[in-house]
């Protein structure tokens, strides 16, 4: 009887808390969104996965959790463990802006450099609740972590998070992870609400063609100029552009399928899935985190309309009118936040096509993102 209940008291049903059913239960609501309604699956699914995994109880003796290092008393690292560092480290993040780098077309950003303007217009949403999360009592670190939500740019936000305040990087994920899953839902009352019909309607001129010579000259160009201006984005800069250069230079195409199909979907996986494997019950569930989920919602909607806004802002001044909903584009959501602007135009004009107009400032906000953050590493770290 002894033996029994020993064996019954180390099954995970003896330490199951509510806590861990909600959690499960998130999982589980991750997982169907992005097996039946496909938002973001290569993302949301691992993740699910992972937070189910993370909210298995088991024995403390035993080494299984992302969180069980020699180091915070276990007799032994566990190998989830070593799967997280690469996420604790900010090692993970700048892996998947190389293989992004790799798949990135940069041409309709060349051929129309003034679509830098929306994506710098969008990221008012990381400075603006940068501050409101001050406000509310967060410090200085933890407020730039949770900031950078609204560039909607995953590894951006998890890097930053590593370096600022990994005791947040989990629910930081999650949350960056689950807005960017969720741009088309979140998106769309916002250009509504801010855009008229009139505006939706404008047609724009297709993008001009782009030399073979201005796309090996822009990450070169652009990595200097991003560094030079903020250091600390050395890192997100000059990963994805290197990435961008193996594709475009033409005689490094081995590499450049390489980063941008294998070492990237290892990358995500492994990153998405120990994102998700930190979300314990009794770490993720706390006021704390709650509070990261809605000033990250805000700081997504801040930066939707302060692209749309400024969109609209520059027609003022401009003799050829822009379609303003390519500013909401401006988020570094790519392609989705580009494709929703794409759906969002055809609702009113059918051969209003601006997918390619949206993915300047698309691809644009991502540079923007990751120039915040290394703002945020310069000030802070």
């Amino acid at each position: 009887m002894h033996i029994l209940e020993k064996m019954v008291m180390n099954t995970g049903f003896a330490n199951l808390t509510a806590g861990n059913i909600v959690m499960i239960v998130v999982g589980c609501i991750a997982i169907y969104l992005a097996i039946v309604k496909k938002y973001e699956p290569l993302l949301l699914l691992p993740i699910g996965f992972g937070v189910i995994v993370g909210n298995i109880p088991y024995n403390p003796a035993l080494p299984l959790g992302v969180y069980d290092t020699v180091a915070n008393g276990a007799s032994q690292n566990s190998v989830l463990s070593y799967i997280y560092w690469g996420v604790q480290s900010g090692v993970l993040p700048p892996m998947i802006f190389l293989g992004i780098g790799a798949l990135t077309d940069f041409s309709s950003l060349i051929s129309s450099p003034k679509s830098v303007l929306l994506g710098a217009a969008a990221q008012i949403g990381i400075f603006g609740t940068f501050v409101g999360a001050l406000f509310l009592g967060f410090d200085a670190l933890e407020s730039a972590s949770i900031g950078i939500i609204g560039g909607a740019d995953g590894p951006t936000s998890i890097f930053l998070s590593s370096q600022l305040a990994p005791h947040l990087l989990g629910p930081i994920a999650i949350a960056a992870y689950s807005y960017m899953a969720l741009v088309p839902v979140i998106q769309p009352p916002i250009m509504k609400l801010l855009i008229t019909e009139k505006e939706a309607r404008i047609r724009m001129k297709a993008p001009r063609a782009v030399s073979k010579t201005e796309k090996i000259l822009f990450p070169i160009v652009t990595v200097i100029v991003a560094a030079l201006i903020a250091p600390g984005s050395l890192t997100l800069v000059g990963m994805l552009m290197l990435g961008n250069l193996l594709k475009e230079s033409g005689v490094t195409d081995r590499l450049a399928r390489s980063v941008g199909n294998a070492l990237l979907d290892i990358c995500t996986v492994l990153l998405s899935f120990a994102v998700g494997a930190s979300t314990q019950a009794s770490v993720f569930l706390t006021p704390k985190s709650l509070g990261i989920f809605a000033l990250g919602l805000t700081s997504f909607m801040i930066a939707t309309a302060g692209g749309l806004l400024f969109a609209k802002f520059m027609n003022l001044f401009l003799k050829e009118k822009i379609n303003p909903l390519i500013g909401a584009a401006g988020v570094s959501a790519v392609p989705d936040s580009a494709r929703v602007v794409q759906h969002y135009a055809l609702k009113y004009d059918k051969d209003n096509h601006l997918l390619m107009h949206a993915m300047a400032p698309n691809v644009s906000g991502v540079i923007g993102s990751a120039i915040a953050a290394g703002v945020f590493i310069a000030l802070f770290q």
